[in-house]
């Protein structure tokens, strides 16, 4: 084949430096906008299973109250909502956790945990009912691990890498940074989440025969009381308010088909009483571990050794270096290709990361803007990352765009140059990140294209 002149381009320029989603509140909308999931490089089996791992590690840290009564309260509430198709079909199960703070806490996948103090706080089933459907609106779209997607771009397909090889999801994310904390991605939101959490739990809500009004205004209520009271400062530190919850819900109302909201099973104040009672327990805290990033190895031992292996998953066929592996499931959402050499916790310094970017809020692909997208969630992850380059190029038959950056290296003392290539493609912005560390760029250049090339796309 011909060596694709801009991304020779490209290549060389690189050696001189080597040395969301449809709309919700906000808006005014003339029928109901169902909130999809946004870009996310996990499968949702993934985050069930992520569900899973967290929940035995949350269970060892707080007081988990199992009254009988309560507990089966909870579940027939959560069973209600999660009937409506606005819940994603996810495992849901709920929890007492004695802890007198105004708080409830879903982890991916399913799990949710409601403290005593809510429903403490609470004065209707509906309000109760609101905090559920918010909360389980946070996993029906996948929020958690959507942020976790776009904060760490190019190290979680080897966090799912290094799980499929029996490792532990949480203890390869808890190596990223992403653990159970307060201020971990996986449990804190953005105000444009939060925006979609009580627009699709309002809507889960009036599925459920309750009055979506009811969590707007306990939402609202707490927010009112908040500078008054420590007990709510856990649940906004990590769900700060989008404004106008009322007004914004009311609208949506008016939307929704005419209903009487008789969802109230009339048991809230029994159990009310009962978790009342329930004497206060010792708060334990979370706790995180960190990983190291840099790798010991050397740059030599992880060069391409000038022959390869084929690769193909239901996306891509390609060649690569046969000196490197595959990491975890070839048909997962992102594949990893690099020498073990190259890896050090959920990191490669020298190697591939292949992937499917879809934009929230974007229909289409338009490749200029998507890749400034994608681009600006890697800077997020890595702020030290900058653009070098940026050239049109051609990749399986397709017009796309050749970007070169720079940042810091998993190498003591080195730079890490990576080539960015991105084009259209059916299921979303198709890229191959190529990492390597600066100094590798002139010798294994020629493999280095040799990949680029022989990516094919699949036809369907």
């Amino acid at each position: 084949m011909r060596t694709n002149k801009r991304l020779v381009s490209c290549l060389a320029l690189s050696l001189c430096f080597a040395g969301g989603s449809i709309g919700a509140f906000g808006q005014k909308k003339k029928q109901i906008q169902e909130q999809k999931p946004g870009f996310n490089l996990f499968s949702k089996e993934q985050d069930i299973q992520l569900g899973k791992e967290s929940a035995a590690e949350i269970e060892k840290q707080v007081v988990v109250v199992n009254n009988p009564e309560v507990v089966q309260y909870l579940n027939m509430v959560g069973g209600k909502l999660a009937k409506s198709k606005r819940a994603n079909e996810f495992p849901y199960f709920f929890k007492l956790v004695n802890d007198d703070s105004i708080n409830a806490f879903a982890l991916p996948g399913g799990p949710m945990y409601v403290h005593t103090g809510l429903i403490k706080a609470a004065e209707t089933e509906g309000q109760l009912a609101g905090v559920l459907a918010h909360e389980m609106s946070h996993v029906a779209l996948r929020h958690g691990t959507n942020q976790a997607s776009k904060a760490n771009l190019l190290q979680i397909p080897l966090a799912l890498g290094g799980a499929m090889a029996g490792n532990g999801m949480l203890g390869q994310l808890t190596q990223l940074g992403i653990g159970l904390g307060a201020n971990s991605v996986l449990m804190k939101f953005s105000r444009s989440a939060e925006t979609q959490a009580d627009y699709n739990g309002a809507l889960m809500m009036g599925d459920a025969g309750y009055n979506p009004i009811e969590m707007a205004r306990f939402f609202e209520k707490l927010e009112a009381q908040s500078g008054k009271s420590s007990k709510m400062a856990a649940f906004f530190a990590s769900h700060p308010s989008p404004g106008n919850r009322v007004k914004a819900t009311e609208e949506l109302v008016t939307l929704m088909p005419k209903q009487n909201y008789s969802g109230d099973s009339g048991q809230f104040e029994r159990i009310k009483a009962i978790v009342s009672g329930i004497p206060a327990a010792p708060k334990k805290e979370l706790q995180q571990q960190q990983g190291s990033g840099q790798v010991t190895g050397t740059p030599a031992q992880s060069r391409p050794s000038g022959r390869t292996r084929d690769f193909r998953n239901a996306a891509v066929t390609m060649r690569y270096p046969d000196n490197w592996d595959v990491m975890g499931d070839p048909n997962a959402n992102a594949i990893t290709i690099a020498p073990k050499a190259a890896v050090a916790g959920s990191s490669i310094s020298y190697g591939l990361i292949q992937s499917f970017y879809a934009p929230q809020n974007q229909t289409s692909i338009n490749v200029q803007r998507d890749t400034q997208a994608l681009i600006g969630q890697l800077q997020q992850g890595d702020p030290k990352m900058k653009v070098v380059q940026q050239n049109n190029t051609t990749i399986g038959g397709v017009k796309g765009l050749a970007t070169v950056l720079q940042t810091g290296s998993g190498y003591p003392n080195e730079t890490e140059t990576d080539l960015l290539i991105t084009a259209p493609h059916r299921d979303g912005l198709f890229y191959i990140v190529i990492v390597a560390p600066s100094s590798e760029w002139q010798t294994a250049r020629t493999q280095f294209e040799d990949i680029i090339r022989s990516v094919q796309f699949v036809q369907r």
